[in-house]
């Protein structure tokens, strides 16, 4: 009769007549599958809310921020013991946030949601402070064995710096003893800006974007800042900040949100007359990260979740990393897109966006533009005439609190995204990369966070014909909710929830086993085949042995096939009873791996198994 087979490409039924041995070979990439992960887990005090990490990895430690509680942790094993200082809201803060109908335990404490770094001893550190914000510098010493950690009792108010939710998105950079924030400052969250704020030692002013104004920020939501030299020149020195917003472009009952990029400069102070205390420097640009469809409708994924910049050996130029989201009711999707500085820069350098016309439609400013072009940082070293903010003239000023916005967007690398995740399971969240170097080059390994507490372990690999290939290395069940931050040279990635902080291990190759194919069909830039395991890449290594092909995963082109070949091949032996139904299975350790089978007959080659195969001819079946 014939033989009856599974759907599962993993495992396959078939009636024995005969006693058979079964050799179980792994042959090419496509399917995944799950392995158990050791990860070390904090699970912390009683506070919860654990929703920034801070790394210092040449001081070796980690800064847990929670509800009323800052904890000290030792990066090399988080099952160490834990240091804590208790920081709560003041009395009255908390009572008089319980009376405005806030709630007592998700509302009205102290959860700690800045650390930065102020200098080599001490930390900036910010909380709600019950609907209150406040901050305060945590002083950790030289001692690296054990850091002093202790609170300084100087309190200073956080308005401007962090936001009163504990829930609302927010965005801070602590550079040069100025603290660049994006947050709101109202106990409604209602008015939103993009601040500077001096600390200890600074002389620059306090300055902010326009309140109320739907031009310059209409409902922002702030994703993440960062300081980006733009030449040689300190002069040039900026601050971007990634957000997202109600798009004014839209239309006025259009409720479509855009993604953004807007930088300022570091040595804007303000106008002299006009725009006093308030940004001269301030751009905006959109940020698309879109899938070219038909007749030129593209797929949008308009909503900025998350952003990564990943520094290179030019700090002028590293590569940025977002994760976009659909605003879409029809489907459910995000994306990886990255963008060049070249092309940020490119469109603040393009023309402004204006509003005119008698239905005050935005189009191209085509009209002059005054010296110096708006949005250009002032230098001594350039322009004598302009040494300052308040040097330029009023035209320039005047121009500037009209044109924040610029005309053309910020277009993804290769004009589209290098992960797309569309009606899955889950949503991309969160994102931090590390470059890799392979056999065949470096690769940006992506370790991404989900809505459902995945981490997310992929990389998009460039073939021949320039075209991309997304190849998912792992998918790890950790927390419901996460915050990632990366120690590539510990090779660690800590991930923070509401519940604890997770430890995880950036490569495993163990996991693949001793198998040179199912080590190669990993395509784990990570891992290599060592000549008797799979193990860790090192690029030094001299070994000849080793194997490693992320770009095609071809076990037939780096590790010979053959039966008698063990050093290549895991062989794995089972043996059928004559009148029964044996289940054979075949798990493979390579996430890549796909599952074929094929029968032999005596002396002839193997075939693929076909549904209506006749068992009596089955002298032996490989995987």
């Amino acid at each position: 009769k014939p033989a009856q087979f599974d759907t599962d490409a993993s495992s396959r039924a078939v009636d024995v007549e005969c006693f058979c041995k079964v050799i179980i070979v792994i042959l090419t990439s496509v399917c995944w599958r799950s392995h158990d992960i050791k990860t070390v887990f904090w699970q912390g005090g009683v506070s919860g809310g654990y929703q920034v990490l801070l790394l210092d990895e040449d001081q070796g430690w980690l800064l847990v921020g929670g509800k009323d509680h800052i904890y000290l942790l030792s990066p090399d094993s988080l099952d160490l013991p834990t240091r804590t200082i208790y920081w709560p809201a003041a009395r009255e803060h908390v009572e008089h946030c319980r009376l405005a109908g806030k709630s007592l335990e998700t509302d009205c404490a102290n959860f700690v949601r800045l650390l930065q770094p102020f200098n080599k001893t001490h930390v900036y550190a910010c909380g709600t402070g019950a609907f209150h914000p406040q901050c305060t510098y945590l002083h950790l010493g030289h001692n690296t064995e054990e850091p002093s950690f202790m609170l300084s009792p100087l309190l200073e108010s956080g308005r401007g710096k962090c936001p009163f939710s504990p829930r609302e998105p927010f965005t801070a950079r602590l550079t040069d003893g100025e603290l660049y924030a994006g947050t709101s400052v109202d106990f409604m969250g209602a008015n939103a800006a993009i601040f500077r704020t001096s600390l200890w030692g600074s002389s620059q002013h306090y300055i902010r974007t326009e309140a109320y104004d739907q031009n310059w920020l209409n409902e922002p939501e702030f994703v993440g800042s960062f300081s980006i030299p733009d030449t040689h020149s300190p002069d040039d020195d900026k601050v971007y900040f990634f957000f997202k917003e109600r798009a004014v472009e839209a239309g006025q009952w259009d409720k479509r949100v855009y993604s953004r990029v807007a930088r300022v400069c570091k040595n804007d102070v303000g106008g002299k007359r006009s725009l006093i205390n308030r940004w001269t420097t301030f751009l905006k640009a959109r940020l698309v990260c879109s899938v070219p469809g038909p007749s030129g409708v593209d797929t949008q994924f308009d909503e900025l979740e998350d952003i990564f910049v990943l520094e290179t050996k030019d700090p002028q130029n590293p590569t940025i990393y977002g994760v976009f989201s659909t605003s879409s009711s029809i489907f459910r999707g995000s994306a990886v897109c990255v963008f060049s500085m070249a092309s940020i820069r490119a469109a603040f350098n393009g023309p402004f966006a204006h509003k005119e016309g008698p239905d005050y439609r935005w189009v191209e400013y085509k009209g002059r533009i005054p010296y110096p072009r708006p949005g250009t940082c002032p230098s001594e070293t350039y322009d004598a005439l302009h040494k300052s903010t308040k040097d330029f003239p009023d035209e320039v000023v005047s121009f500037m609190r009209q044109h924040q916005l610029m005309w053309e967007p910020v277009l993804p690398l290769g004009g589209r995204p290098v992960l797309t995740k569309t009606n899955a399971a889950y949503m991309l969240k969160r994102v931090v990369v590390d470059r890799v170097d392979a056999e065949e080059g470096p690769y940006d390994v992506l370790h991404l966070g989900t809505d459902d507490g995945k981490v997310v372990k992929a990389v998009s690999v460039v073939k021949d014909n320039w075209d991309t290939e997304e190849i998912i290395l792992e998918e790890l069940n950790v927390f419901q909710k996460s915050n990632e931050s990366l120690s590539p040279p510990q090779q660690q990635l800590y991930v923070s929830s509401e519940l604890g902080v997770a430890q995880l291990g950036l490569q495993r190759c163990e996991l693949y086993g001793t198998d040179c194919s199912e080590c190669c069909l990993a395509r784990d830039p990570y891992c290599s085949w060592d000549g008797q395991t799979c193990s860790r890449f090192f690029p030094t290594s001299k070994r000849r042995a080793r194997r490693q092909d992320v770009k095609y995963g071809d076990p037939w082109s780096q590790c010979p096939v053959t039966e008698d070949d063990s050093d290549s091949v895991e062989v794995k032996v089972v043996y059928g009873v004559e009148g029964n139904s044996s289940f054979l299975e075949c798990f493979p350790r390579s996430p890549r791996a796909e599952i074929r089978w094929t029968v032999q007959r005596t002396d002839s080659q193997q075939q693929p198994v076909s549904q209506t195969q006749d068992s009596r001819e089955v002298k032996m079946l490989a995987c």
